[in-house]
Order: C-alpha cells, then sequence, then structure tokens
C-alpha cells in the first residue's frame, strides 16, 4: 500500500469517526432535551394543579387572610420562570413549548379573573399590569420591557404582573385581548386599567403606575 493511498484511507477514516461522532453527540444532546423537557413538563402539570386547587381554595373563601398573601403570586412567578427556561432550551416555536405557554397563559388569566373579583368582594386595591409582547421579531423593545417588568416584580413583589405572548393561538387569550381593548402595537401595558403602548426607559414605565403604588405595591384596603 502506497503512502498516498495510506494517507487517503487514514483521512476518510478520520472523517467517518468524526462524523459519526458529532451525530451520536447530536442524537445525545435530542434526547436529553427531550428527557428535560419531559421533566419540566411533568413538573408543570403538578404546579398547574396546585394552583388551580388553590384557586377553588381562594374562592370558597375569598376574603380569608391568605387571599392577600403573597403565595400565590410567588408560585404563578415560579412557574413563568420554568416555562421560560424551556423556552430558552428549546426554543419559542417547540410545539410542547407552546402548549405548556397556552397552558400557563389560562392559569394567568385565571388568576387575573379572581384577583378582580376579590378585590371587588373584599374591599382591596391591587396593582395590576397586563402585559403582551410578541417573540415573532417583531418587537424590538419587548426584551427590555421584560427586562423591566422582571426588575418592578422582584422589586415589589406583590405586584400583579401578567405576560401574554400576543400572538399565541388560544381562543380564551384572543377574548381576553379583545375585552381588553389591546391594539397590535407592542409592547403594550395595561396598568390598573390604563392603557399604554412602546417602551423607552424603567423611569417612563413607573410613570405609568398611579401615585404611590410603587411605594408599597400591597393589596391595600380602599
Amino acid at each position: 500500500m502506497s503512502i498516498v493511498t495510506r494517507n487517503v484511507l487514514i483521512a476518510l477514516f478520520i472523517t467517518v469517526a468524526l462524523t459519526g461522532t458529532v451525530a451520536y453527540a447530536v442524537n445525545y444532546l435530542n434526547d436529553a432535551r427531550i428527557a428535560e423537557l419531559g421533566a419540566i413538563e411533568d413538573q408543570l402539570s403538578i404546579d398547574t394543579l396546585s394552583l388551580d386547587t388553590q384557586f377553588s381554595l381562594l374562592e370558597a373563601a375569598p376574603c380569608d387572610s391568605a387571599a392577600s398573601s403573597t403565595t400565590l403570586i410567588t408560585s404563578l412567578a415560579d412557574l413563568g420562570n420554568r416555562l421560560s427556561y424551556a423556552e430558552n432550551q428549546l426554543g419559542t416555536d417547540n410545539a410542547q413549548v407552546l402548549r405548556l405557554k397556552q397552558q400557563y397563559s389560562l392559569l394567568e388569566i385565571r388568576d387575573y379573573l379572581i384577583t378582580k373579583q376579590l378585590a371587588k368582594a373584599c374591599g382591596t386595591k391591587p396593582v395590576i399590569v397586563l402585559y403582551f409582547y410578541s417573540n415573532a421579531g417583531d418587537c424590538s423593545d419587548c426584551d427590555k420591557a421584560g427586562y423591566a417588568l422582571s426588575y418592578l416584580h422582584n422589586t415589589y413583589p406583590a405586584l400583579r404582573v401578567y405576560s401574554f405572548d400576543y400572538n399565541l393561538e388560544l381562543g380564551a387569550l384572543k377574548t381576553f385581548i379583545a375585552l381588553n381593548k389591546v391594539q397590535g402595537a407592542l409592547p403594550a401595558f395595561i396598568v390598573n386599567g390604563k392603557h399604554s403602548y412602546g417602551f423607552t426607559s424603567l423611569e417612563d414605565l413607573e410613570k405609568q403606575f398611579p401615585k404611590g403604588a410603587l411605594a408599597t405595591s400591597t393589596t391595600s384596603k380602599l
């Protein structure tokens, strides 16, 4: 066997080995991602059932002291964080991620409706923010707006912040958007019933809140 032939065979062997290694690594990563998503989905299912039960408990005892606690807010926020992690790992257009986002959006809408119900029944005045964004690449300021809202929520944990993907295919969300008269100019905010569109800075966003709302951001009595 000539040196040239041997070198060609060695190069071919190396190429095949590298190709096989890459293919194995890709398959391994895909399997790992699927397993990871399955674990997240299982946990989300448990959390969803837990939140749904908490909603029912609050409806049964609307003006109990537990209704004004931040436990439910924290649980919903934790669920949102896990969904964000799944989006970052698997992509916003992943079919399973979209299904989880639909499930989470329904929970948010229900929590919003119960919060409004508690406010009316118990004489409370929560600070509520509805935030509408897009992952379709048509909202250059949505990421910055999301970071600003996350900062405000972390600083004032009692804020009721609900984030919705404006383009998500979900009948209940479409109805929710229509009832709240949200236009397609994104990002869009509704702060205690007041609409605003676009994002410039955290300071301008804070101006959208009622005077004194961010001083305590608690569910205070009227």
